[in-house]
């Protein structure tokens, strides 16, 4: 029953939390509908959340819909993430951003960003689901107010692992949870009629948490317990620079590459773009090289540095060559695109 914050103190090394910062519960999509709509009850008298266009789906659906049900008129204000500092303005109550594109790997400036947000009397809520595991972080050191992220990409947790919810300590006690339920009841086994929320994260806890998902989960943890952040981060750039090396000495001129060239803009995938791109991922994994299609053009490659090789890099390309050089991808059984996403 202790485990969401037992793994929650386990998991804040990683993204640079205190002890008792973090809870490990429920799916990311859940945990965002909870910070969200405490964090619209914090700022009464503004009226929109701003997050970027280009955002992951369930993040926007959920944004829009904890948005129309806060009590008073509130708007998403989805914009070009290279403008929001004119979007940033008196009425913004919350930002909320994902730290590592999904579709391209850039990462964005955590530190200036929430400076930028709290400059304009905003909160700021970050999503780490391609960051954490993968690149270094800092909440403490950035300021950040909350964040969520999940335990099935970098951090191996597998399919449907939980995910995790940062919320600042500052703000603990005052932050509500608007999806409260009897485990995060102050006195959850006296079964009182009125709810009286816990102390801490443990507040964030709504229900019965999937112990068997949590302990897959706690397994996966035992890893970054023997590893240095900073050295699975060198090792994430030396396999991208790899790749993106290999690929364009042996395809030149085939792929555009999406990702950013600087280290401190690159999270650990590679996006490569291309005409026929669901084409390519498909005939790729046919061949055993499994990445995925991000439509409309978008081939997407990630490299979980605790367990992919350099020299599954040098296979990879090669497979990624013969395909490309025998137009197996035109197969006609791959010709159906993917809608934009």
């Amino acid at each position: 029953m202790e485990l969401p914050t037992r793994l929650g103190d386990r998991l804040a090394p990683l993204i640079g939390a205190l002890d008792g910062e973090v809870v490990v519960a429920d799916t990311l999509t859940i945990l965002l509908a909870k910070l969200i709509g405490g964090a619209l009850e914090l700022r009464p008298d503004r009226h929109v959340v701003v997050t970027d266009v280009a955002n992951f789906h369930s993040d926007l659906y959920i944004a829009d819909a904890v948005a129309s049900r806060a009590g008073r008129p509130v708007n998403v204000r989805a914009v070009d993430r290279g403008s929001l500092a004119e979007e940033l303005d008196e009425d913004v109550a919350l930002v909320m951003l994902t730290h590592v594109d999904f579709r391209t790997g850039e990462m964005l400036d955590m530190s200036g960003i929430t400076k930028m947000a709290h400059d304009a009397g905003a909160l700021m809520l970050w999503d780490f689901a391609h960051s954490t595991g993968a690149v270094p972080l800092d909440v403490e050191g950035a300021d950040v107010d909350f964040a969520v992220g999940c335990g099935y990409k970098y951090l191996n947790g597998g399919p449907g692992a939980p995910a995790f919810a940062y919320v600042r300590r500052t703000w603990q006690g005052v932050l509500r949870n608007p999806l409260p339920g009897w485990l995060g009841h102050l006195r959850p086994f006296e079964f009182d009629l009125t709810y009286e929320s816990a102390a801490g994260v443990q507040a964030f806890v709504t229900s019965s948490p999937s112990i068997v998902a949590l302990a897959a989960l706690e397994g996966a943890l035992d890893v970054f317990d023997r590893v240095s952040l900073a050295d699975v981060r060198a090792k994430s750039l030396a396999l991208t620079d790899l790749f993106i090396a290999l690929v364009e000495s042996r395809l030149p001129g085939v792929f555009e590459v999406a990702t950013p060239r600087e280290h401190a803009k690159r999270g650990s995938q590679v996006a490569l773009r291309h005409a026929d791109a669901y084409g390519v991922i498909q005939a790729l994994i046919e061949r055993g090289v499994v990445g995925d299609c991000r439509g409309p053009d978008i081939c997407r490659f990630a490299f979980t540095p605790l367990y992919v090789r350099f020299v599954d890099v040098f296979d990879a390309v090669a497979v990624l060559e013969d395909v490309m050089n025998t137009e197996v991808f035109r197969d006609p059984r791959f010709a159906v695109r993917l809608p934009v996403t």
